[in-house]
């Protein structure tokens, strides 16, 4: 199956990290028994995160919930800010499909959902969930688009690619072309131009994904994309944010004689560089470095900062906090 390749010359919200108090509840483990006649377990893992205003006997009431299904929580994190009356909470358990059928646990998380008026409770298995249906957009600079699809060929991320979009035009002879030629994951080009930024191409594209992934895609996204979209965009910047924002900002933190430089993975919103930020990794240089090597440091940053917000957000990890932060556990 050959990469579709649209080709033209024409010129034309989930989410920040506190200093707040912060309290983590690890519960025992209890030892897992097999459950066939072969000694293979049965026991699939799940995943729930849980966003209310806070009460007495939430932790309560949510352990009791996967208790009273036979379930085993392997460890839970709680984040209850200091003067506001709020409560997150990520759970990580185990549990039997048979004794605790999918829909079955969809009905009980709804019920303790209306009982907190949550916010946000989501539930999710893994093993047994669809992958996240996502699409990449990227410019010309190929090393995060490439070690993204390295971690998605080895199974590292749970995604299911469904296209890569760009505005810069890969010859079929490339390592990116023949790579998503061999995977079945179709290639479009969209020359973009100052007047045209074929946004409504581009949605067309998405319209079915869960959410976005920019790998150095150097095109801004309009408000009105934004808007029609609705969901979550992650994006990685080339700079330790809120520093450099913009273009070119390895050359910015090179004029500026940084001592560290850095990536940041964010949320796209409507002003530039603004978003939410789920993951920051940071490297030390010096005045032996030249603009080559900041900007060779800054690239490893790059990919490895967007996988692994990539990883967090797929994971549950990445929840809204307050007006432009995260929280993440």
């Amino acid at each position: 199956m050959s990469p579709r390749r649209r080709l033209s010359t024409s010129l034309p919200q989930l989410f920040g990290f506190t200093s707040r108090s912060f309290r983590s509840l690890e519960f025992p483990r209890k030892p897992l028994r097999p459950s066939n006649s072969s000694g293979e377990s049965n026991l699939v893992h799940g995943i729930h995160v849980f966003h209310c205003p806070d009460a007495v006997g939430i932790v309560a009431k949510l352990s009791d919930c996967i208790a009273s299904r036979g379930g085993n929580i392997l460890g839970a994190d709680v984040f209850v800010p200091e003067n506001k009356k709020v409560f997150y909470s990520r759970s990580e358990f185990i549990f039997d499909p048979v004794k605790w059928p999918r829909a079955q646990m969809d009905e009980d998380f709804l019920k303790l959902s209306n009982m907190f008026n949550a916010k946000k409770s989501v539930v999710r298995v893994p093993n047994l969930d669809p992958k996240y249906k996502i699409s990449v957009l990227a410019s010309k600079q190929d090393h995060c688009l490439v070690d993204l699809l390295h971690e998605w060929q080895d199974g590292r991320l749970p995604l299911d690619i469904t296209c890569v979009i760009s505005n810069h035009d890969r010859g079929p002879n490339t390592h990116v072309f023949r790579f998503l030629e061999r995977h079945g994951i179709p290639y479009h080009y969209l020359c973009t131009t100052k007047e045209n930024k074929r946004e409504e191409e581009i949605l067309d594209l998405v319209q079915d994904t869960d959410f976005l992934i920019l790998a150095r895609y150097m095109q801004v996204l309009s408000g009105n994309f934004l808007k029609t979209y609705r969901k979550d965009i992650i994006n990685i910047h080339h700079g330790l944010l809120p520093s450099f924002k913009g273009g070119n900002p390895s050359r910015q933190a090179f004029d500026a004689g940084v001592k560290l430089i850095g990536a940041t993975s964010h949320f796209v919103t409507e002003e530039l560089d603004t978003g939410p930020i789920i993951e920051q990794m940071v490297e030390r240089v010096s005045h032996r470095d030249n603009l080559k090597s900041f900007v060779q440091k800054s690239e490893n940053l790059e990919k490895q900062c967007l996988a692994k917000a990539i990883k967090s957000y797929c994971e549950l990890r990445v929840l809204p906090y307050e007006v432009n932060k995260t929280i993440l556990f």
